[in-house]
This record gives structure tokens, sequence and C-alpha cells, in this order.
């Protein structure tokens, strides 16, 4: 199963969470990520982040949803509202859902502030994330409906 996460920019939310998801996913489940108007670049605070963490972060970059190098499954949009951020909608025959979670990319303050921004992003993605792992997947996959409900209600924790 192929899970894109999806955002505006790709740089901090959207790969923290597929750099996360493929850290702790089983075999045969892998992440990719997206913009919608991607910045071209990963956001360093997520790089180190990431690595702080023990997670790998070569191989990631900010990349468009008009090039993914396969088709998703389930779609999961990680934008914020706070900032009146416009979410992208990915159309196409699969299970959608969203997560919101505020960008840190716009976190203002001391370094020691926008660290704990990008941290919370972090944590609630990777709470969100281990959720989802605990979940029967192998009986999921077969139950689009259950699975849009487990994935809706992992949104709102």
């Amino acid at each position: 199963m192929n899970i894109l996460f999806l955002c505006t920019g790709n740089s901090c939310r959207s790969i923290l969470a597929e750099a996360t998801f493929n850290h702790l996913a089983p075999a045969g489940w892998r992440a990719i990520s997206a913009g919608s108007k991607p910045t071209g670049r990963v956001h360093p605070r997520s790089l180190a982040l990431l690595a702080r963490e023990g997670i790998a972060t070569a191989g990631y970059a900010s990349k468009s949803w008009d090039n993914l190098p396969l088709i998703p499954d389930i779609v999961i949009t990680v934008c914020g509202s706070a900032a009146g951020e416009t979410c992208p909608a990915y159309l196409g025959p699969v299970v959608r859902s969203h997560w919101g979670v505020e960008d840190p990319a716009h976190a203002v303050g001391t370094d020691a502030e926008i660290d704990a921004a990008f941290m919370t992003a972090y944590r609630i993605l990777r709470r969100r994330i281990e959720a989802f792992l605990a979940l029967p997947l192998a009986e999921l996959v077969d139950e689009r409906a259950r699975l849009q409900t487990e994935l809706d209600r992992i949104g709102t924790l």
C-alpha cells in the first residue's frame, strides 16, 4: 500500500510524515510526499529533527504532486488552518483523509521557539502514524469505508 502525504510546500510536515512513516512502517507499506506548490527544498530544521530522532534523511526532496513515482492508495493532507492555508485536493480513486498540522516553517521567535514548533508538528504526526500502524492493517486494506473512518478519527488525535 502506498500513502501520499500531501501539503502545499513539501518542505516540512509532509516530509516529516513521509520519513517517519517509512521508518516505522511494516513491509509492504510505503509513504511518499509531495506538494501542490513545492518550495524546492526540504527545510533544514526538518532534516535536523529527523536526524536527532534517528530517522534516515537521505533522498528526501521537495517535489511536486505532478510527478509522483507511483499511484497512491491513500492520500493524507497535512495542511494547517491557522494561517488560512489552502489544502490541495487530490483527485482520483483513493482513500482521503486530513490530518491538519500547523506549518512550522512559519514559526517565529527564538531558535528554541522555532525548534519547538518543528518538534510539535513532528510529535503530532508521529502519534498519528503510530496510531495508524497499530490498526489491523491487513483487514483494513479491503475495507475502504472502515479505513476511511479510522484515518479520519486518527486525524483528530
